[in-house]
């Protein structure tokens, strides 16, 4: 099985639902997202896919969180904007547009150094 990985950055706030039903402070952070893609073989150019093919999937894919306020948008109106539900939303965009044969492993977000959220099937 061979592996790749890409990487994409964006800014946006989010403020947490707490158990209680009291939301935390609005907050910015400048969030990492990592997308990784598998495949058994790799294609007549010898690779899984283009590394700029699937950067720019991931970038069209985050391009709505860009200096937004998670909380804004709809999927997050119904859903806590935490770091988890942000990795399986855009797993859930990613997921479908992939090449024949390539798989997408995970996405992991990092909300700030040491604070991170993996989302995978």
């Amino acid at each position: 099985m061979f592996t790749i990985s890409v990487e994409t950055h964006f800014r946006a706030s989010h403020q947490l639902i707490l158990p209680d039903g009291s939301r935390e402070p609005v907050h910015n952070h400048d969030w990492l997202v990592t997308a990784a893609v598998s495949s058994d073989r790799l294609d007549n150019m010898g690779v899984v896919m283009d590394f700029q093919t699937l950067k720019a999937m991931v970038d069209k894919a985050t391009a709505e969180f860009n200096n937004k306020a998670l909380d804004e948008i709809s999927h997050f109106r119904q859903n806590n904007p935490s770091a988890e539900n942000v990795a399986k939303y855009i797993y859930g965009k990613l997921q479908t547009d992939l090449p024949e044969g390539v798989e997408l492993q995970s996405i992991k977000v990092v909300e700030e150094p040491g604070c991170s959220a993996k989302f995978a099937e």
